[in-house]
């Protein structure tokens, strides 16, 4: 599985709809998120968008200052996380494939979201590449890599007894080995809190090069994410990398408490994604956002780092990672 920053023929998208995810109050909201993150990654990628129907493409088309580089699929889907029950892809010298695992909705919390797990094989079918079906309950945004042999999770998502009971720690890490690539698994603790997924790493900790990651901390004590957090920056530091070597670690003061009618929201800015010419980051409408976007740009100065008021889309309980799926070149 290749790093996040390597180069991406394209990146996909599902244009959002649900209105139990999104109240019609802030679709609005959540469509214009959608527009500044398509027009964001367009000039250096394609964006592969899934839609329900032709409908939709008229109105998305009229939303968007230019759609030259927007490539609309129409596949019917239930809801816009992507980056959990889309193909998770793979590079060698000269091929690409892709790994399609099983999408129970998080643990069977949501029925009528499991209906996703299907579009996954569809976005893999229709790349025409080689598909690899692990027989085993993982989502994309509970992994990340380093694209040379680290890959780091949490413990709290994929030890849940809610996705694979039949399957050990040990037993788990084989797979993520033999199918991503990896030669290393980093096991963090647990994730946020509002974090329906079960501690996504991608709410966590995130590579930003080989050997950087960026890591969320909590300065409150009193927070409930601080010693969780805490635990999780320990653990980093007295780990290494695929070699055995020291991975630095950056740390990025998460942001203060979002909260909604239904309780808290899992606002984090580790949910980032690297396009290939821009960075796509979450904020809040906070005092940490400055810090977290000057932090990234430093690490990313090759690219644009764009930070997008993401309150609306996190209603639905994710951000900008959850709903986006890189397809490598």
């Amino acid at each position: 599985m290749p790093a996040e920053w390597e180069r991406h023929e394209a990146t996909w998208l599902t244009w959002p709809k649900n209105p139990t995810t999104f109240p019609p109050r802030l679709m609005d909201e959540v469509e214009q998120i959608y527009v500044t993150m398509i027009e964001g990654l367009a000039p250096g990628e394609r964006v592969n968008l899934l839609v329900d129907d032709t409908i939709t493409i008229e109105k998305v088309s009229s939303l968007l200052e230019n759609d030259d580089n927007v490539v609309f699929h129409t596949i019917k889907t239930a809801d816009v996380w992507v980056r959990d029950y889309g193909p998770i892809f793979l590079k060698n010298s000269n091929s690409i494939a892709a790994t399609k695992w099983i999408f129970n909705a998080w643990g069977n919390k949501y029925e009528d979201l499991r209906l996703d797990h299907e579009i996954g094989k569809k976005i893999a079918q229709s790349t025409g590449t080689r598909i690899f079906e692990p027989n085993m309950v993982l989502e994309g945004g509970s992994i990340d890599v380093n694209g040379a042999g680290t890959c780091i999770t949490s413990k709290q998502c994929l030890l849940n007894k809610n996705r694979n009971p039949q399957l050990n720690q040990d037993q788990i890490a084989q797979f993520l080995k033999e199918y991503l690539g990896v030669t290393k698994v980093i096991w963090l603790d647990s994730g946020v809190a509002g974090d329906d997924t079960d501690g996504h790493v991608d709410d966590i900790a995130r590579f930003v090069n080989k050997n950087t990651i960026i890591c969320m901390t909590e300065d409150n004590p009193e927070d409930e994410n601080y010693e969780p957090l805490q635990k999780n920056l320990q653990i980093l530091h007295e780990t290494s990398n695929q070699k055995g070597d020291k991975i630095q670690i950056v740390p990025i003061r998460m942001p203060q408490k979002v909260d909604s009618e239904e309780g808290r929201l899992p606002a984090s800015y580790a949910n980032f994604y690297i396009g290939n010419a821009v960075v796509l980051v979450p904020t809040y409408d906070d005092p940490n956002d400055s810090q977290a976007l000057n932090t990234l740009q430093t690490l990313f100065p090759d690219r644009k780092v764009v930070g997008i008021n993401c309150k609306p889309l996190l209603y639905g309980l994710g951000a900008i990672h959850c709903v986006t799926q890189q397809q490598p070149i």
